[in-house]
């Protein structure tokens, strides 16, 4: 595409805007296309991966550029060094004085590089990270969580299965293939607009990262029982956990946000369910929780997190999160499972679940709430999805990243109560 000054002048504006981390990078830049509505369809695919490029690969671009880091020089060098843009191509959208930059820029060495800057991760995290992984793991990590995510699709099965829905993009020229993990999964080739897509508006399809499909599977709710999805958020586990119990028993979505289960309404209607009851609630030990202790065959509790395993998707969590923030996410995550746990009847099934690679918020939780609930014990993933005839070699927990499995990074943890 032809690049203008107008081009490279919204790119900056748009950066500038989320250099400043005060939201989630998705939705700031939904305000700034709602404020800019003279950009078209290619010109905010241009923005959008050019500044996602540099949350991505920040500390390499600040470290060539030293002390010129600012968002315009900031978007030349993403151009440059990670999209490969000739100076050609940059000729019409740049002055004389930015051209010739862009030429003694081209050449540039980032000299040597700290494993923090090479991964591309504050200090703090590439530290935390180190502890458990090792260099050459944590490299491995971080290149492929500096990737873009594909997109991934669940089908719902009350509508259509699978190869049915395949078959059907496949006639329209929708280039995709079944998923590797899941048995809903469908990832496609490309990146096409699924918003006013025929399959999407009838609830067929859902986007939907694969691992994350795949904590429905760990919790295997069966038809007629009583099931609860304790942290629905917007309800994309719920409309999976809905379609496994085949719209039969009772189906609670809790959450905090009256506006996140607002969404999840129309999503329900969609998919064909009539066995989801969204509750909003306090907090984890609201009245309407404590009236149903005990009487859950199943829970499923995928707690708010620092969210760093969907780093391809969202680059700016991991400069908008710091340290003490993980450590108050871990506070509230040991007292959501303590909260939830207590829905769970004997016999039942509670999963502990987040999008996070860093252990405090996941093995350590884990390891703190069995070591002060006896009536508990855990129950191995990978045995609960070989029944299902999902072979994935993970033992007794559940850990996904996109360098072994090509998804998002997920941690789950399945426990049983034995008394």
């Amino acid at each position: 595409m032809r690049i203008t000054p107008g081009l490279i002048d919204a790119t900056t504006s748009a950066l500038n805007l989320l250099l400043k981390f005060e939201h989630p990078a998705d939705a700031v830049l939904s305000k700034f296309f709602r404020d800019h509505r003279q950009l078209g369809q290619n010109d905010r695919g241009f923005v959008a991966e050019t500044a996602y490029a540099v949350l991505r690969r920040r500390r390499l671009l600040e470290k060539l550029l030293g002390a010129e880091a600012n968002p315009r020089r900031l978007v030349l060098a993403a151009l440059v060094k990670l999209a490969g843009v000739s100076q050609r191509q940059l000729e019409q959208a740049l002055n004389e004085k930015e051209q010739k930059w862009v030429a003694e820029f081209k050449g540039r060495a980032a000299g040597e590089l700290t494993l923090a800057e090479q991964a591309d991760f504050p200090d703090w995290l590439a530290g935390r990270l180190l502890a458990h992984l090792g260099p050459d793991e944590l490299l491995r990590l971080a290149q492929a969580l500096n990737q873009p995510a594909p997109l991934d699709l669940r089908a719902n099965p009350l509508k259509l299965e699978r190869d049915a829905v395949l078959a059907r993009l496949s006639e329209e020229g929708v280039a995709a293939e079944a998923g590797a993990l899941s048995p809903l999964a469908i990832r496609l080739k490309g990146k096409p607009a699924l918003q006013k897509h025929p399959l999407y508006l009838d609830g067929t399809i859902e986007v939907q990262d694969e691992g994350s499909q795949l904590l429905g599977y760990l919790l295997a709710p069966k038809r007629g029982e009583m099931v609860a999805d304790f942290c629905a958020g917007a309800g994309g586990k719920t409309l999976l956990l809905g379609a496994l119990m085949r719209s039969t028993g009772r189906l609670y979505a809790f959450d905090v946000s009256d506006k996140r289960l607002g969404r999840l309404k129309d999503r329900v209607a969609r998919a064909g369910l009539s066995n989801v009851h969204p509750v909003t609630i306090a907090n984890e030990n609201d009245l309407r929780v404590k009236r149903l202790a005990g009487k859950l065959d199943r829970v499923l509790v995928d707690a708010p997190c620092s969210g760093l395993g969907t780093l391809r998707r969202n680059p700016d969590l991991k400069w908008r999160q710091t340290a003490e923030g993980v450590a108050e996410l871990a506070r509230k995550q040991h007292d959501i499972l303590k909260g939830a746990a207590r829905l769970v009847k004997k016999g039942g099934r509670l999963v502990y679940a987040t999008c996070s690679i860093l252990p405090e918020e996941n093995e350590a939780i884990v390891a703190a709430f069995l070591a002060a609930h006896a009536d508990f014990r855990q129950i191995s993933a990978q045995e609960i999805l070989a029944k299902q005839g999902i072979a994935l070699e993970c033992g007794e927990t559940l850990r996904l990243a996109p360098h072994t499995h090509g998804t998002d990074g997920f941690f789950a943890a399945v426990l049983e109560r034995v008394g």
